[in-house]
């Protein structure tokens, strides 16, 4: 999430989405050459499938910061990956990671920190596979998103903030804020989809917003037909795994602050957190494949009914308190397809909670994230996975402040969030 202590109030970002044809999509990269994928039957078995999520905040709003931040000993990214190396997630999907085509910063912080036994860390931590592709975030739209009459671009004299408020995804400059998926389990390339360009209007029911003085709809027509719905990208990431095919779904909403009245990103971070839930109930094997859900590739419908899933990210939405609208993450935690049973918690969030002493309706210990005295601390990020695993643990990597840990967990405002999944006919459960 990108709060008030990161981005001010001044410059309130409209995530905004529509579609263009085209799409721009990268191979899995590995570090030899492509081979034969081994069998999910011919890896092991002998521990669970850990799954994480973590906004790790590695971001720049220079083009390119974020490469020379790396080149340099950051000691940021040294806390992020010292993170990594204790909790050793199997599949983890980055958040805030600025995405560079020529995949520079994935490459330097693969070799430079997770291969590097860090302070407060574990032993090195080597992923074979990665997925990273282009997002939405700092993609000039060529539009007036912000109706402040100047549809700007990254060539205008204002550019900055000014040309991130009319960019498809708020971001100073294109790829701010990506998201990179690494894997110790071959990923299938030519199966994963990607809704980046996917129209907000092409959502059935979206919720338009509205201009509450008017009761008008706050986009105009031509603006409204164009948007796009995601605000980075929506990502099904099919990984093959000693449980199976396991899709990956990987997105990051935009936090539903910086507008005004009109609620314009509260209404698209709702809408992003249902474009999974009809993703999951969109029944495509039946032959009637919703026509409006189709990816950048032109493949249309939902996943499979017999699919499993885990669904991960920074979602920016609490399920008691915070800014959203109501009902936005219960679309996911009381989805038919989803286990939201066994819920992540740590005895850090509990503690920052009692010091931030903010009223707060929901389990504080669930909490995944501390956006300051003000914001105080929140469950944002989930790893949410489907019905017919084996659930052994959960957590979030949020040590309590007297710990040795403590130090290396405040490199983000937010912390890693980790699930264990095992095959339910497993004989060690």
């Amino acid at each position: 999430m990108t709060w008030p202590n990161r981005i001010t109030a001044a410059a309130a970002c409209l995530l905004a989405a529509g579609a263009i044809a085209g799409c721009v999509r990268l191979k899995v990269h590995g570090d030899n050459p492509p081979e034969p994928q081994p069998r999910a039957d011919t890896m092991p078995t002998d521990r669970p499938l850990r799954v994480a999520t973590y906004n790790t905040s590695l971001y720049d709003d220079a083009a390119g910061g974020l490469i020379h931040r790396l080149e340099h000993a950051d000691p940021g990214a040294r806390n992020i990956a010292a993170v990594l190396q204790r909790v050793r997630p199997d599949l983890v999907l980055l958040s805030e990671f600025d995405y560079d085509p020529g995949q520079r910063a994935a490459d330097l912080f693969q070799r430079e920190y997770l291969e590097v036994a860090q302070s407060g860390g574990g032993e090195p931590l080597h992923y074979r596979y990665r997925y990273l592709a282009p997002v939405n975030t700092g993609v000039p739209s060529g539009l007036d998103l912000d109706r402040d009459g100047v549809a700007r671009d990254s060539r205008a004299a204002d550019a900055a903030r000014a040309h991130g408020n009319d960019a498809w995804g708020y971001g100073l400059h294109p790829g701010q804020y990506g998201m990179l998926v690494l894997s110790r389990y071959p990923i299938d390339d030519e199966a994963v989809r990607t809704f980046q360009r996917l129209r907000w209007s092409a959502l059935p029911g979206a919720r338009q917003p509205l201009d509450p003085g008017t009761g008008q709809a706050w986009y105009r027509p031509q603006v409204w037909s164009q948007l796009r719905l995601s605000s980075k990208s929506h990502w099904d990431v099919p990984v093959h795994t000693p449980l199976g095919t396991v899709h990956l779904l990987a997105s990051h909403p935009t936090p539903p602050v910086f507008d005004g009245p009109e609620d314009r990103n509260g209404a698209r971070n709702f809408d992003e957190i249902r474009l999974w839930a009809e993703y999951l109930s969109a029944d495509s094997a039946a032959g009637d494949a919703p026509d409006w859900l189709c990816d950048d590739q032109g493949r249309c419908g939902g996943l499979p009914p017999q699919a499993r899933f885990v669904i991960a990210g920074d979602l920016n939405a609490d399920p008691h308190d915070g800014d959203g609208a109501p009902g936005a993450i219960a679309q996911l935690l009381q989805h038919p397809r989803v286990d939201a049973g066994v819920v992540p918690r740590s005895a850090g969030a509990a503690e920052r909670a009692r010091q931030r002493g903010l009223p707060r309706e929901g389990d504080v210990a669930s909490h995944t994230g501390d956006f300051g005295p003000g914001g105080g601390t929140l469950r944002l990020d989930y790893v949410l996975p489907s019905q017919g695993f084996a659930v052994r643990d959960a957590g979030v990597f949020w040590p309590a402040g007297a710990t040795a840990q403590a130090s290396i967990a405040g490199a983000s405002d937010h912390y890693l969030v980790w699930i264990d999944l095992a095959d339910p006919t497993d004989p060690t459960e």
